[in-house]
């Protein structure tokens, strides 16, 4: 699970083998105990004091400490000083990115993704039949771009372009068919990060946000350097490889945003009105990180065994790193 601190003033420390959270909510003090072991990550989203022991308990335990903006947007974090693996992966990172090879492992993630997407919306297909026809059209669609993907060949210099621009267009007939699904109250005009210009995208944004410290520390984890891309270009302090990779596990955070939506657990209470835009207020991350936890833990088939999916990122991330060594 996901401890996350989100109330103004929290403290956080060690006590045995569980951490102790003090909050106040309305005037009173509470007090809650969480084991280690329950523990995959601490998110703080707000002003809160940890203690150091709280934070070489975390180190010790392989927990990472990520520090979250008000968009969900990862600003820091606290990990230990180790690499995860041996730096040959790190160097054939950097060898094998502008390669067939090379190309042909990311040219995967973006199939994965479309993959995905696709079985997302095959899944809302199956439980709207008064929009089969519509979803349908979408389905096909987004599979014709499928198809003249998984037909490029070359390297990543040539194909880059071509990549992101088929990638794009997918990805607009996706966010199109989620909005045709959506309660008509709550639809969006497209995709609008920071700040979020309705309901739908601030949820969105903030899953990707938690998403994505889970990926940078699957990366770390397996040996990959999060910093080395092959997709996404190289700039000062960008985790391209993250940029890269978090594209085959969005539809884990779409998936139960919509379903918030679909059982009417979204509530206008939860946002606040900032400049330009939307912001996921305290209750409403709570909300989502409740649901965003069930999501990951659940366990389904992939591959050809029963696993949680939040062991799918670190899965994948060891598998990209052993084939860079093979």
């Amino acid at each position: 699970m996901q401890l996350v601190i989100n109330t103004y003033g929290s403290y956080l420390r060690k006590k045995n083998n569980c951490f102790l959270v003090k909050i106040e909510e309305e005037g009173k003090e509470k007090v809650f105990e969480v084991s280690v072991n329950k523990v995959d990550s601490i998110l703080i989203t707000t002003s809160a004091y940890i203690s150091t022991d709280a934070i070489k308990f975390a180190v010790d335990n392989n927990i990472n400490i990520v520090f979250l903006d008000s968009f969900g947007d990862p600003y820091g974090r606290v990990w230990h000083s180790k690499l995860g693996s041996t730096t040959l992966i790190r160097r054939k990172q950097l060898e094998i990115y502008n390669t067939n090879k090379g190309f042909e492992i990311a040219k995967k993630w973006n199939l994965k993704k479309l993959d995905n997407q696709v079985g997302l919306l095959r899944k809302l297909k199956k439980t709207r039949s008064e929009k089969k026809e519509e979803l349908e059209k979408y389905i096909n669609k987004i599979g014709d771009i499928y198809l003249k993907l998984d037909n490029l060949k070359g390297n990543i210099e040539e194909n880059r372009q071509s990549l992101l621009g088929m990638e794009g267009t997918a990805s607009r007939y996706y966010f199109e068919t989620l909005n045709f699904v959506l309660p008509e109250k709550f639809r969006f005009e497209g995709r609008s990060r920071s700040p979020a210009k309705d309901e739908f995208n601030c949820l969105l944004n903030y899953g990707y946000g938690v998403l994505y410290s889970m990926v940078e520390k699957a990366c770390i984890i397996s040996g990959l350097d999060p910093y080395i891309g092959f997709v996404h270009t190289d700039n000062y302090n960008k985790k391209s490889l993250v940029f890269d990779l978090i594209e085959m596990f969005r539809t884990y955070v779409d998936e139960t945003v919509l379903y918030l939506f679909s059982k009417k657990l979204v509530k206008e209470k939860y946002f606040d009105k900032i400049p330009n835009g939307l912001s996921l207020n305290k209750e409403g991350k709570a909300v989502l990180i409740k649901y965003l936890n069930k999501t990951f833990e659940k366990t389904v088939k992939y591959k050809g065994r029963n696993i949680r999916v939040k062991n799918i990122i670190p899965f994948e991330c060891h598998e990209i790193a052993n084939k860079l060594i093979k």
